[in-house]
């Protein structure tokens, strides 16, 4: 008798065994890029805490604010990742993994394994073509 606790699995085949560590490796990468960034971001709050900080006078106030939303903004990219990977872990195991989300065709491994988040395939990840302003009198295109 099976475990009723535990949904029936897929089997594994040897790539999905492959993106699922490509994914994992990448998550364990991020969540310890993110504790980095965490302590960073709490050692600059704990350093301008200890001094009186004047940002319009302190020739370094500009600067600790830079490196606070620096380090902030590096931190909200890292955890945008964490829910990429996230999701790409729900597609593996929903059986999805490897198929644009745009088009439904399959995403070249080459690209999967530059990206192994990615959700669409290189097409559907182009952004669409800038259109030209129309061109004024004189031919030439506005700007």
């Amino acid at each position: 008798m099976g475990d009723a606790s535990h949904p029936q699995a897929k089997p594994d085949t040897a790539a999905s065994s492959a993106a699922r560590a490509r994914l994992e490796a990448d998550r364990a990468d991020t969540l310890a890029r993110a504790a980095a960034l965490h302590r960073d971001f709490e050692g600059i709050v704990a350093a301008n805490a200890l001094i009186a900080v004047d940002d319009e006078h302190d020739p370094e106030g500009g600067t600790t604010a830079f490196e606070r939303a620096h380090v902030a903004a590096l931190l909200t990219q890292t955890q945008e990742h964490l829910q990429e990977l996230d999701r790409a872990l729900e597609r593996l195991e929903q059986g999805t993994y490897g198929q644009c989300e745009s088009c439904g065709q399959a995403i070249p491994p080459e690209r999967l394994e530059i990206r192994p988040a990615a959700a669409t395939c290189v097409h559907c990840a182009q952004p669409a073509p800038r259109r030209q302003p129309p061109p004024d009198e004189s031919g030439r295109n506005a700007l």
